[in-house]
């Protein structure tokens, strides 16, 4: 983001332990301590090259990047933020999946993140999602790769579900590399693969095509 105009939202919004699942709560408590973050995602509005931006951002220090209920109310309130404000939208993926001590709740996210993007995709402003290693399972079956634009770091690790799991319900071989950025792009899944250090300038070229 352009120095100074990031404005973070939505930092109330934090998770509990709805299914009395056993060590939530400190496996929370110990993700906070070590992240300084409330929950896997970081979200508001700033600048980008000048543009003016809503941004969520996710981490994979905390829980592997899992989302749950906070995750996803914090995507979906980031993309109504976007469509309200008529701002183009960037979301940076880095996930292993949905949050098992969350159960049904996290696996609820899935619908509505996407429910909240499909009224976005309907407005006029870019929606750039961003994957990163790795981003697997509900994230990747949802918001993260229904953009309109998908860039994906070098050697990123994209799937659903991991190889083995894959292998053993196909019963088929899978072709060698076949979750990597890379493999995605000559496959049509993704659409330009940028060095994390390159990234800031295509997205500014992007934004100043597409917004």
């Amino acid at each position: 983001m352009d120095s100074g105009s990031f404005v973070e939202s939505n930092r109330d919004v934090s998770a509990s332990d709805v299914l009395s699942f056993e060590g939530y709560e400190k496996r929370l408590k110990k993700a906070r301590e070590k992240t300084g973050l409330e929950d896997a995602i970081v979200s508001g509005v700033g600048k980008i090259g000048g543009h003016r931006v809503a941004l969520a951002v996710m981490d994979f220090r905390f829980i592997g990047g899992s989302m749950g209920g906070v995750v996803g109310e914090r995507v979906a309130r980031t993309i109504e933020e976007a469509r309200s404000g008529e701002l183009p939208l960037v979301v940076v993926s880095s996930s292993g999946g949905a949050r098992m001590q969350e159960g049904i709740y996290s696996l609820m996210q899935m619908a509505k993140t996407s429910v909240a993007l499909s009224r976005y995709l309907d407005g006029s402003q870019p929606y750039v999602s961003i994957l990163t290693d790795p981003t697997f399972g509900g994230v990747t079956a949802s918001f993260a790769t229904a953009a309109d634009v998908i860039l994906a770091e070098p050697g990123a690790r994209i799937g659903f579900a991991g190889p083995r799991v894959i292998e053993g319900a196909t019963k088929e071989k899978l072709p060698e590399g076949f979750q990597a950025a890379e493999f995605q792009r000559e496959h049509g899944m993704v659409d330009r693969i940028v060095h994390r250090l390159a990234l800031r300038v295509d997205l500014e070229r992007l934004l100043g095509l597409l917004s």
